[in-house]
């Protein structure tokens, strides 16, 4: 049943606001595979791209509903399916691949359990045919111990693991098509790259007729045929992969490749350094009950030195685990390191939040990764950028209200948007006010953790760009943590690489990025995916270098 052609002609999708209004959010979509052909879905955020995807399971979000065209798979019209032939559609002729596997998985069953839940479900195989089918898909997705993997829970693989797992999981009916909804996003480099070479090798030997979802030009290169380009619900542009990568027509397609390219578009702004400000030495963090030395249960941070001058980008890089974010909250103070010692602006900092002054607090300011969790959904953007004034400076209301309109320029909003709510607020939005607000108190030192992970690509390099252009206009120092080593390059002058807890390498950027001497760096460096069709198969497997990385 593998690999049947779809038609897809005028899809269009409604979603119906409070009010009881309906807007269009997919508008006129028509495209087309044949048997065994990838074809991407590409756009940034509310482009659509997982609404059309949805679509294909004859399926719309609550508040939204299929309105108009028609899907054809092979023989059937998915839209004209009754409810009972629409769940034997699902998961057996269409399967789903989602963005994040872990909230897909029951955490008390078994991995084998749910691997073969949907064969068995849908009647395709007996228990023991779908065991051995299921091991033989782990064997194909490259997953270590292919016999006995099966036995483990979701909490005992790693991400990248349970991704391909996920892969397992869905092609075990050998569906006729298959929807991969950014399923490496929420991985690391490193990690990417295995995850996606496994997806590919088993497409194409499978010959899966398949749909990508990605806002990441660099990933579609490595796996698609052809390329649907989205913004608004409706189609910009749409070719081969090659056309699209080399000659692309819509300016916005454009867009979306200059975006994807941050190193050459930014570049640090050259600026005076005065002198340290963040000295860390011989420091050692970590989690859980201290022994009689003072070591805790968890080493998370061992052996970690660095000096951060007035005016300079630190970049801070490392796959998942490698202790990147523990660093930033160790010197936030929102974790206590053990042993070792720091020093800002001259004076020793305290291992714990009690024993900072007023003014330590104000001088270091954090930027967290989710600005969904890191702003209070019950106030106003105007509530949420007083307050850091309240607390750090004697305003008068008149004084406070000028000064939250200069933070919003300074972010580039508009101030129509200080009544609003986060929630009323886009992803790049919410960014800029989560930034706005460590701003308001006038840091010398800025921790970024992932900032732009949790960004599509456009909206990303947009954050980028302001963070270069307030370096400029500020002086304001960074330390800068990323797991992606071209916004590092675009953004940083210098940079650390932590392996495993430890400081593997580290100096000047564009030094350790051109002439890496740790295979660890190295691995990193060559993980970043290229804008170029068979880069994935040029890349060697780093699976050699791990006892090296450990060397």
């Amino acid at each position: 049943m593998m690999g049947e052609p779809l038609d897809v002609r005028d899809l269009h999708v409604t979603a119906i606001t409070p009010n009881g209004d309906e807007i269009d959010i997919v508008k006129q979509v028509s495209f087309s595979l044949t048997q065994g052909e990838v074809l991407a879905l590409i756009g940034e955020s509310g482009s659509g791209k997982t609404t059309i995807a949805l679509s294909l399971l004859g399926y719309a979000r609550r508040g939204c509903r299929i309105s108009g065209g028609s899907i054809r798979l092979g023989e059937s019209s998915i839209l004209d399916l009754p409810p009972a032939a629409l769940r034997d559609l699902r998961g057996h002729r269409v399967s789903y691949i989602a963005q994040s596997a872990a909230a897909s998985f029951n955490p008390a069953k078994c991995l084998m359990e749910q691997v073969i839940e949907g064969a068995l479900r849908h009647g395709v195989m007996s228990r023991r045919d779908a065991e051995a089918k299921a091991v033989e898909l782990f064997r194909e997705l490259a997953l270590p111990d292919p016999e006995g993997i099966g036995s483990r829970y979701p909490h005992q693989v790693s991400g990248g693991q349970l991704q391909r797992l996920m892969a397992a999981m869905a092609l075990i009916t050998d569906p006729a098509l298959v929807i991969l909804d950014e399923p490496t996003t929420a991985l690391d480099v490193t990690t990417q790259i295995e995850v996606l070479r496994a997806f590919k090798r088993v497409v194409r030997e499978r010959g899966t007729t398949a749909i990508y979802v990605s806002h990441d030009l660099a990933v579609v290169a490595q796996m698609a045929d052809r390329v649907l380009v989205l913004n608004g619900g409706e189609i910009q542009e749409q070719g081969d992969i090659d056309q699209i990568l080399d000659r692309p027509s819509h300016p916005y397609t454009k867009s979306l490749l200059e975006a994807a390219r941050p190193e050459e578009r930014l570049t640090p702004p050259t600026l005076e350094r005065q002198g340290e400000l963040l000295r860390i030495d011989d420091w050692q963090v970590g989690y859980g009950q201290r022994d009689a030395q003072g070591i805790p249960a968890k080493v998370v941070l061992d052996d970690i030195s660095l000096c951060l001058e007035r005016g300079q980008a630190l970049g801070v890089i490392g796959e998942s685990g490698s202790g990147k974010s523990t660093l930033a909250m160790a010197v936030a103070g929102l974790t206590a390191h053990s042993r070792g010692e720091v020093v800002f602006n001259g004076q020793e900092l305290s291992t714990t939040l009690r024993g900072r002054t007023p003014d330590q607090f104000r001088r270091i300011q954090m930027v967290f990764q989710s600005a969904d969790n890191a702003l209070n959904p019950a106030h106003n953007v105007e509530r949420i950028l007083t307050r850091p004034l309240r607390t750090y400076f004697k305003l008068d209301e008149e004084e406070r209200r000028r000064r939250v309109r200069e933070l919003m320029d300074l972010v580039k909003l508009p101030h129509s948007l200080l009544s609003r709510r986060p929630g009323e607020l886009s992803g790049g939005q919410k960014q800029r006010v989560n930034l706005a607000r460590a701003l308001a108190a006038k840091p010398d030192l800025l921790l970024c953790d992932e900032v732009t992970s949790a960004l599509d690509t456009v909206v990303g390099a947009a954050i980028l760009e302001l963070l270069v252009e307030l370096r400029s206009k500020l002086g304001v120092s960074l330390l800068f943590i990323s797991h992606d080593i071209s916004t590092v390059r675009a953004l940083c002058d210098d940079v650390m690489v932590l392996y495993k807890g430890q400081c593997v390498e580290s100096g000047d950027c564009a030094s350790v990025i051109a002439s890496p001497q740790h295979p660890y760096t190295q691995k990193l460096i060559g993980s970043v995916p290229e804008l170029r069709r068979g880069w994935l198969e040029s890349r060697p497997s780093f699976a050699s270098l791990e006892q090296d990385c450990v060397a």
